[in-house]
């Protein structure tokens, strides 16, 4: 029987990475709306998912990404990358 037939798949590798996301519309929405932040990020992240219609025009939208250090990650980050990579030991 061939050995590689029982080999497991190799587990996925997990880093940590930078992550930066410019995104520049115009939309129509109600003034109120627009003054309460965590409010504001919601409608503008749906807006953009949801993509162009009457009430959203997209100018300009850049991504960035880069792999960076784990020693650059929080304290808290580098425990869940532990985590992560001790539960696909199992």
């Amino acid at each position: 029987m061939n050995s590689s037939a029982h080999q497991q798949p190799a587990d996925p590798e997990v880093g940590v990475y930078e992550c930066e996301v410019k995104l520049k519309f115009r939309i129509i929405e109600e003034k109120g709306v627009m003054q309460n932040r965590e409010q504001l990020l919601e409608l503008l992240v749906d807006a953009v998912a949801y993509g162009e219609d009457d009430f959203v025009e997209s100018l300009q939208s850049e991504v960035s990404l880069q792999e960076i250090s784990e020693v650059e990650a929080s304290p808290e980050m580098r425990r869940q990358l532990i985590r992560l990579r001790n539960a696909n030991w199992r």
